[in-house]
């Protein structure tokens, strides 16, 4: 108990001696060690990566996370050591909702049937996102979180570590300057005139005392100086890895844009093949998506477009109702009867009796061929 006692007064003293010292150089009343440029830029290097890896890492967690209660959900988890329950995503959660709607409607009604097409591309999309957020989470937030919670702590540390090596320094050499003076003005010769001789022996025993307190203060700097340089080395070659925490998080940068490419290509394949199945399917609620045989009906009468591709060719153009279009997306032909599109080309397009509302014939030159709108821009 003794001992805790002499060290908590000890950890007492030296804690008053800092903040002594740091109020001084605040004020302007005593000397500050100043660090040379190399260790300052290294320092504010440090503070700009900190600050940004931590926006960085904030935002992307909104951006694969929107749901904050679900963010602090994975918080809790991961805090309490355990495994985070798998969630569906939004649109696997869609998808079970429109399939089980299809089977309220009727799988073979039109609405049921395209419920399920859709519910089936909602499911595949759902998916999709999953493997981008766990790929997502491993290459880039994982890294992310293991610099700021791990690296960038023991950098802090060593930094507060060396400030007060610092303020301990400064106050040595405070201690040593002021000995000195006392030290001068002690050993000023005494007037031997003195009628009282006591005045020179105290002269005498005050300036052996002033030499010993000069002795111990430069101990005493030379210990604090060998400290400080030992500390401030240490955080420079912490300071120093910031360069390797560069290259580590451009690697898993361009990871992270690798698979939210994949993600986005997927997701337009997905879409891409979901509108060729709905193109096919009239809208009509009152007929099936399975071709008529009733020639009374000109809704469910195979258009001449479809049936036969040979007629695409001897399709002629009106007299008037052509417009230009200019194409957004890149579109593959399902088969003979389309035609295929690169994004930004600007093609003739008009329509015919008879077709769906979701197509148009499409003339590039000598080609032509059923287009989706959906792919078009109209110009006037």
């Amino acid at each position: 108990m003794d001992f805790n006692v002499r060290k908590l007064a000890s950890d007492a003293g030296i804690f008053f001696s800092r903040a002594v010292q740091f109020t001084e150089e605040k004020l302007g009343q005593a000397e500050k060690t100043e660090l040379d440029t190399h260790f300052e830029n290294l320092l504010a290097r440090a503070d700009c990566t900190k600050n940004w890896t931590e926006k960085i890492y904030r935002q992307t967690e909104v951006l694969l996370q929107p749901n904050p209660g679900a963010r602090i959900e994975e918080f809790l988890y991961e805090k309490l050591d355990r495994k985070i329950p798998p969630r569906a995503t939004n649109g696997e959660i869609l998808s079970q909702f429109m399939l089980e709607a299809a089977k309220e409607f009727g799988p073979g009604t039109p609405y049921g049937s395209t419920l399920i097409k859709v519910g089936d591309c909602q499911r595949r999309l759902g998916g999709a996102e999953r493997e981008f957020l766990q790929a997502s989470s491993i290459s880039f937030l994982t890294p992310l979180r293991n610099f700021l919670e791990g690296d960038w702590r023991t950098i802090s540390r060593e930094r507060r570590l060396l400030e007060n090596r610092r303020l301990d320094l400064d106050a040595c050499k405070a201690r040593l300057k002021k000995a000195k003076a006392a030290e001068a003005k002690a050993a000023a010769v005494p007037d031997f005139q003195e009628t009282r001789p006591r005045n020179y022996v105290l002269s005498a025993s005050a300036s052996a005392l002033w030499s010993e307190e000069l002795d111990k203060s430069e101990q005493e700097l030379r210990v604090a100086q060998a400290e400080f340089d030992r500390q401030a080395e240490v955080t420079r070659l912490l300071l120093e890895g910031i360069s390797s925490t560069h290259v580590n998080h451009l690697r898993c940068l361009r990871e992270f844009a690798e698979a939210q490419a994949m993600y986005y290509n997927q997701c337009h394949k997905y879409m891409q093949e979901l509108q060729r199945e709905l193109g096919r399917c009239p809208d009509s609620l009152e007929v099936n998506c399975e071709p008529s045989g009733s020639p009374s009906d000109l809704l469910n009468s195979p258009s001449p477009l479809d049936s036969d591709t040979l007629q695409i060719e001897e399709v002629q153009p009106p007299a008037s109702g052509t417009r230009k279009a200019r194409v957004l997306y890149d579109y593959t032909a399902a088969d003979s009867s389309e035609l295929s599109l690169r994004a930004d080309e600007l093609i003739t397009v008009y329509t015919m009796p008879g077709m769906d509302s979701d197509w148009l014939i499409g003339e590039r030159g000598n080609q032509k061929g059923k287009v989706p709108v959906t792919y078009l821009e109209l110009l006037s």
